[in-house]
């Protein structure tokens, strides 16, 4: 039987976040391990403080990746500043995200710029190429999609799968495990989606894992999130996501 696999990924790896990451990243390596998941960095978080005029903050990210965590691009700013004329995209935005689905309205220059400016900011601090490009709340738009296929990112992810834009081969396909806590309703369906999901993933082949600096800010969230993890743990093994292009 091939080893089931655990994808694990923090998203909101920003200065912004520290003092939630020195919470969070303790949590999933006690149970994971060292450097056995994803980081996703975002350059400059709500404007909030970029990640080049950091000096601690990069040599903690620089650790992290010699650590062997997977850094992901993960954005830029994380924020949607674009007016949205397609109804279907601001549905989304208005439903998917809170005003962070910074991908879903860019236009090709943009994103490329955006993508451009990002990959070498991250990559300058840790001495490595990154292992793909994750949108702020997985959501893009068609044109972004190009342009990340454009600057050779060899990973991305959505909601329901992981694939290489290179030649668009899918690698994971199903949904993700993640939590929110931004309202009462949000926060019960992510708990009991992560109740169901540890019964019903827990033969898929490959699982996916996602946390944010947020979720420290919920005990109930804090719980489940070990919980669940420590679940997974035992009958899937946690794998770097750059380990898919050799399934």
């Amino acid at each position: 039987m091939a080893e089931r696999r655990l994808l694990a990924s923090i998203h909101d790896v920003t200065p912004y976040h520290l003092a939630r990451l020195e919470r969070l990243l303790p949590m999933v390596e006690n149970v994971l391990g060292r450097g056995k998941f994803a980081l996703l960095v975002v350059p400059d978080f709500h404007g909030h403080g970029r990640i080049d005029q950091d000096p601690a903050f990069a040599k903690r990210l620089r650790g992290w990746a010699d650590d062997g965590c997977d850094i992901f691009l993960h954005g830029f700013s994380h924020l949607d500043d674009v007016v949205h004329t397609s109804k279907q995209a601001a549905l989304k935005a208005r439903r998917l995200t809170a005003g962070e689905g910074e991908f879903l309205g860019l236009d090709f220059d943009q994103a490329n710029q955006k993508l451009i400016e990002g990959r070498n900011m991250v990559e300058d601090i840790t001495g490595q190429p990154v292992a793909g490009f994750i949108a702020p709340a997985w959501l893009y738009s068609d044109q972004s999609l190009q342009a990340i296929a454009q600057q050779g990112f060899a990973l991305c992810e959505s909601h329901f799968q992981v694939w290489n834009p290179q030649n668009a081969r899918v690698y994971v396909r199903g949904p993700v495990i993640t939590y929110a806590s931004r309202t009462p309703t949000r926060m019960l369906s992510s708990l009991l989606w992560s109740r169901i999901a540890t019964v019903v993933l827990s033969r898929s082949d490959i699982v996916r894992f996602a946390v944010h600096p947020h979720d420290v800010d919920a005990p109930e969230l804090v719980r489940e999130i070990g919980r669940a993890l420590r679940v997974f743990s035992k009958s899937h093994t946690a794998t770097s996501y750059q380990q898919l292009h050799r399934i």
